[in-house]
């Protein structure tokens, strides 16, 4: 991967970094949980928002 001021990311990547799908990822992305921005037609992530990214627990409510 080149070195740069700012490194991007897709989805597959941000997905390996964060223990999720790729779905996932372009669901928060669209949701505007993950920053990202669009490319073409994939989403986009730079590695710096990714590394301060702080998942919110799930609401777990018991049935």
């Amino acid at each position: 991967m080149e070195k740069t001021a700012e490194q991007l990311l897709n989805s597959r990547e941000v997905a390996q970094l964060l223990d999720m799908s790729p779905d996932t990822v372009n669901e928060y992305a669209r949701k505007r949980i993950l920053p990202a921005f669009k490319a073409g037609r994939q989403w986009r992530f730079r590695r710096q928002d990714i590394a301060s990214f702080t998942p919110q627990p799930r609401d777990q409510t018991a049935a």
